[in-house]
């Protein structure tokens, strides 16, 4: 196994250190030139792949954001070019299928991401409040995940009387100020939590004071919709029939998703729910981690919650009750 790097001072530190890291390559089987196509040609040269078989990550499409691939054109056609002979193929959903079933190290190691996760999003709604800036709230949640010795992508976070809105907060793109929490406000946030390379989810929504009555009932139905995701949660069931006992509730309250409802985690591949659905003939696994999203929207007035399950031998492992239902400001 030889691993093509941006930098290879990193290894060199953690071999020097010692300390009980174990180091699954050895220095010199890790080698600058992941950036460029002559780094890539030069391995496959020396490894006597010229003119064989070689699959590839990255060719296959990488959905919803990715339907193309991730493959960059110009060192992809560049490798072509100087290899005229060799074959690619894309291996990259067999190889997700195959990583999907974690292993007991690695379920420990996503119930330690989770219970961050829900730590975050304690955190988020203690600091929530009339009067306080919604950057605070933010903070709060970041805060609670870089103390508890992790490092976390940045989440998703608006707010307002009827924010439909997901994605970074403005300011993250735009010069303005953060705005300032009022009674009535909802927090949206999806919150991105990950240890040791192993990811969960939680969906962060938040009353200040008192909301309007359709958030309080799209709640009510949205965790309907996750409590029947957790049922259908079991092996050998198939993906899209999990998708399907998840749209049950909704339709019966007259909504009809337009986003995500559920989706695999470490790696993300199956999503469903809306009008997408991918890999609907997966069949469930035990080790297997999903994210469950489910939302409901009563006119502009959406909420969503949800977080990290895994499926086991049996019953599915609830990883985030927190922020399964519908959180209060100023509670943690």
């Amino acid at each position: 196994m030889t691993a093509l790097v941006w930098r290879t001072t990193d290894q060199a530190e953690y071999a020097r250190r010692g300390g009980g890291d174990v180091l699954w390559l050895p220095p010199e089987n890790r080698r600058a030139g992941h950036h460029n196509s002559g780094g890539v040609v030069d391995l496959l040269s020396e490894f006597g792949l010229a003119k064989a078989t070689t699959g590839v990550v990255g060719l296959e499409p990488y959905l919803p954001f990715h339907p193309e691939g991730i493959v960059p054109y110009r060192l992809w056609s560049a490798v072509q070019a100087q290899l005229p002979d060799a074959e690619f193929k894309p291996v990259g959903l067999v190889l997700q299928r195959l990583m999907m079933p974690l292993s007991d190290e690695e379920i420990a190691v996503v119930r330690h991401s989770a219970g961050i996760g829900d730590a975050m999003a304690r955190a988020m709604a203690a600091a929530a409040g009339p009067g306080v800036c919604e950057s605070e709230v933010y903070a709060a949640g970041m805060a609670a995940a870089h103390a508890r010795g992790t490092v976390v992508p940045g989440m998703h976070l608006w707010t307002g009387v009827e924010p439909l809105g997901m994605g970074p907060p403005p300011r993250a793109y735009r010069p303005q100020a953060p705005r300032v929490l009022q009674d009535g406000d909802m927090i949206k946030s999806e919150v991105f939590c990950s240890f040791g390379m192993r990811a969960t989810q939680h969906q962060v929504t938040i009353a200040v004071g008192e909301v309007h009555e359709d958030f309080e009932r799209a709640a009510v139905v949205a965790r309907e919709s996750y409590l029947a995701g957790l049922r259908a949660l079991r092996p050998g069931r198939k993906f899209s029939e999990v998708v399907d006992e998840m749209r049950k509730p909704l339709e019966a309250a007259a909504f009809l998703p337009v986003l995500p409802l559920i989706h695999t985690l470490n790696p993300i591949d199956a999503i469903g729910g809306g009008a997408l659905l991918t890999s609907g003939e997966m069949e469930l696994e035990p080790g297997m981690t999903f994210a469950l999203e489910p939302h409901c929207t009563f006119g502009r007035r959406r909420a969503t919650v949800g977080g990290t399950a895994i499926v086991g031998d049996g019953e599915a492992i609830e990883l985030s009750p927190y922020t399964a239902q519908l959180l209060r400001a100023g509670r943690s």
